[in-house]
């Protein structure tokens, strides 16, 4: 079987330097490289991004039983699936667990990194097509989120969308876990963060919802560097106007702003299982009836799984941006 291979870029960023969490700005870039890479023909690039806790090199984990992305990659490849491309995979994680990949007051402009400075990056280092129509950006749950994101605001620098399990339609995936996160928050966000850091604690049923809504805060209600949670740190009573910084952030909401922008790519593609925890699939059905109201052309589709241990949607996903990448 060919094999593609993996190279660890090294990437000094400006726009992360002296961010307010003080999160290394010296990061590894992971990427796949497909068999054929001879560093003279040029190929067409996918972004595939990380959900919540997660960073680039995770993809390549090595698994009894599922295949990690360069493996994946390979095999695709092999079995004529997917013809041959780039796969970066960045590194956007923070203190507070990731950034959404929006630019925050409280964790730093992971945003402008994404788009900007990191797609620069690989364009000057490896044989890329430097065209938004030869460059895609996937990923799932918080990465499918990114993913949307990158579509809505940046389609000159990427043509094609692909997002499974995105965070969308924020009453639904974020709301009903806010009980369960101010238990665990127990009026001390920092102290919760700080346990997470440290090894030796044994973490409690309910600590990773007290997390998860800590970094969404961080990412989409900041106050200065400091972050504003959506609810009373001593009743639990919901802040309506923090909510409403989370609202504004939501896809499904996004959509009548960007709708002309979506409408440019050459693929918009949105899948989640139909038993996801966080209810993911409400979300995005809601948020493709959004996208047809609009008339914005997409391709949504569902499968039998919840939102854990789903990395097998990547083929799909992969398949798809290689039916409509150019090359």
């Amino acid at each position: 079987m060919l094999q593609g291979t993996v190279k660890i870029l090294n990437h000094s960023s400006e726009i992360l330097k002296n961010n307010p969490l003080g999160d290394a700005h010296e990061r590894e870039v992971f990427v796949y490289l497909p068999p054929n890479y001879d560093g003279e023909k040029r190929f067409p690039v996918v972004y595939c991004l990380t959900g919540f806790t997660g960073r680039g090199k995770m993809l390549l984990n090595d698994n009894a039983f599922s295949p990690n992305l360069a493996q994946r990659m390979d095999k695709l490849i092999n079995e004529g699936l997917c013809k041959s491309m780039i796969v970066v995979m960045p590194d956007c994680f923070t203190q507070y667990g990731g950034s959404q990949y929006i630019n925050s007051a409280a964790t730093g402009n992971y945003e402008d990194y994404l788009t900007k400075e990191l797609v620069e990056f690989i364009d000057e280092n490896l044989c890329t097509i430097p065209d938004r129509n030869s460059r895609a950006v996937m990923g799932k749950s918080s990465g499918g989120y990114g993913a949307l994101i990158c579509g809505m605001r940046h389609p000159e620098r990427f043509g094609l969308i692909c997002s499974t399990a995105g965070d969308c339609y924020f009453e639904m995936c974020y709301l009903p876990d806010f009980p369960k996160a101010f238990r665990a928050i127990k009026g001390n966000p920092k102290k919760l963060v700080e346990k997470f850091w440290d090894e030796t604690e044994k973490k409690a049923k309910n600590d990773f919802d007290g997390l998860n809504i800590i970094g969404m805060s961080a990412c989409y209600s900041p106050n200065g560097a400091e972050i504003e949670l959506p609810f009373d740190l001593e009743t639990g009573e919901l802040r309506d106007e923090i909510w409403q910084k989370w609202l504004e952030n939501d896809p499904v909401r996004l959509v009548e702003n960007y709708a002309e922008n979506l409408k440019s790519l050459k693929l918009l593609y949105i899948d989640a299982g139909i038993r996801d925890e966080f209810a993911l699939d409400i979300g995005a059905k809601v948020f493709c009836e959004r996208l047809k109201k609009y008339g914005v052309p997409h391709l949504h589709e569902e499968f039998d799984d919840g939102h854990f241990n789903i990395s097998y949607r990547y083929n799909r996903s992969l398949e798809l941006i290689s039916e409509k990448i150019q090359f």
